[in-house]
């Protein structure tokens, strides 16, 4: 259940109450976060007790919520301030698996400016290959 790398990632830096359900946490979002939690991002929330984190996204047919709490250690989280701050895919896979995110720097890939020639197309020229 991992997003993708175009995704956008948000965290709330702020603990919420966790008995918060899926409506409650898309009202914060709204009302605290100021952003949009129908238009495709990633919402992390976490409680004050460290080891806690839930994610809530809309997969365009109704809102996601996840919950996940780590048995024997702490997420690594940013300072608690107010506001949000935006991680890259790799970030959050990180923070996900209960890692140090702050770690973690993506590779950034340029994107080709043409296809190479496939293996498919050196497979068929082959010496001996009919097709």
């Amino acid at each position: 259940m991992l997003p993708s790398h175009k995704l956008r990632i948000l965290v709330a830096t702020q603990p919420v109450d966790f008995r918060e359900g899926d409506d409650g946490l898309a009202v914060l979002v709204q009302s605290v976060l100021k952003d949009d939690p129908f238009a495709g991002a990633v919402f992390v929330f976490r409680a004050k007790r460290a080891d806690r984190l839930k994610l809530l996204f809309w997969e365009g047919t109704g809102l996601v919520m996840a919950y996940k709490c780590l048995e024997e250690t702490r997420f690594t989280w940013p300072p608690i301030r107010d506001g949000v701050m935006t991680l890259n895919g790799a970030q959050f896979e990180a923070l996900f698996a209960g890692l140090d995110w702050r770690r973690v720097r993506a590779l950034e890939a340029r994107r080709p400016a043409a296809a190479e020639r496939s293996a498919i197309s050196i497979w068929r020229a082959s010496p001996g290959r009919s097709g």
